[in-house]
């Protein structure tokens, strides 16, 4: 914490911000005190968007309450399942009781925005597991919902000890689909993963994220993006407690790429009026052979183009076209 606010202290600039995010690791381990300190080195424009993310197993519901009068108010909890032995073996430490209580302890505390994640393709996880628990996540009183594939990445617990009965691709992309079916009409897909209710209570902080816009990170493994480019602090807690505020070596960012990728992943897709003004470049033609040969998974919309359901599924072999490019 000490190491944390030194950083802040030192390179942000008191800009007033629309949104802050406190993520993890599991920031709900942290005491009241700490929140306090933290966003009292902040400003922020008139009614900011203050996330914190919390794991069931730590965060009562004094906790929340607290949190709640510093000004907190919107929560990312990270459910994962709703059914206690596929927790057990994803090697999460709260019940599904536990994921209930939480959600009923934040509407108490006063959280009129509440986000919950759910995973698919978890060890033992079958479809009818997964659809079970989106139809459970689909009745509860909150307003937002991600759902998150499993990825094993290199060097990660289930990459030395694969699970046997764990979901290919394929099992993943039809959990996907039967998820999008099942949330319909109450929650409205704005993103590839992420879904409001009714539309609305889409996350602004991760908005500004898909958008290229510029933000401030700090703490370990943190990523800004500001006018310099993109830095990343260390991944090592040591390092970073014993020299917080280390002069950010920044990275130059290819922000039509990305611009690119990250648009695309969203539901409005690519507005060609914008790609034209911050590139001046004309989208249609630049990238005319990609449009052309994936034509089955794009849809051209009022503004621009977007990626078709179908899309989404292949997205990752279409959008590394427009990276080569």
């Amino acid at each position: 914490m000490d190491a944390l606010l030194k950083e802040i202290k030192m390179f942000y600039d008191k800009t007033p911000q629309e949104t802050l995010y406190i993520g993890g690791g599991t920031p709900s381990i942290l005491g009241i005190g700490d929140f306090e300190d933290i966003l009292s080195d902040f400003n922020f424009e008139e009614n900011p968007e203050i996330t914190v993310e919390v794991n069931p197993e730590s965060a009562k519901k004094e906790y929340l309450k607290e949190l709640r009068k510093l000004g907190v108010n919107r929560l990312s909890i990270g459910v994962q399942s709703f059914c206690d032995d596929i927790l057990k073996q994803a090697g999460r430490i709260h019940s599904s009781d536990e994921a209930f209580e939480v959600i009923k302890n934040a509407k108490i505390a006063g959280f009129e925005n509440v986000s919950i994640d759910l995973m698919y393709g978890l060890p033992n996880q079958g479809i009818r597991d997964f659809k079970k628990d989106i139809q459970t996540a689909k009745k509860l009183d909150i307003e937002h919902l991600s759902l998150y594939g499993l990825k094993i990445d290199k060097g990660c617990y289930f990459y030395k000890n694969k699970p046997k009965n764990i979901a290919n691709d394929d099992i993943q992309a039809y959990m996907y689909l039967n998820a999008l079916e099942t949330l319909e009409p109450e929650f409205k897909r704005y993103e590839i993963s992420n879904f409001s209710k009714n539309g609305e209570y889409k996350s602004k902080h991760n908005i500004n994220y898909w958008k290229c816009g510029k933000y401030y990170g700090f703490g370990t493994s943190a990523s800004g993006f500001l006018n310099e480019g993109r830095y990343t602090n260390t991944r090592k807690i040591e390092e970073y407690i014993k020299n917080p505020c280390k002069n950010k070596e920044f990275e130059k960012t290819n922000t039509l790429e990305e611009f690119i990728f990250l648009g695309l992943r969203m539901e409005d897709g690519i507005d060609l009026a914008e790609f034209k003004n911050k590139y001046n470049l004309d989208f249609e033609k630049e990238y005319k052979n990609i449009l052309q040969k994936y034509s089955d998974f794009f849809e051209k919309t009022n503004q621009g183009y977007k990626l078709t359901t179908k899309g989404l599924l292949v997205s990752n072999n279409i959008l590394c076209e427009f990276l080569k490019d």
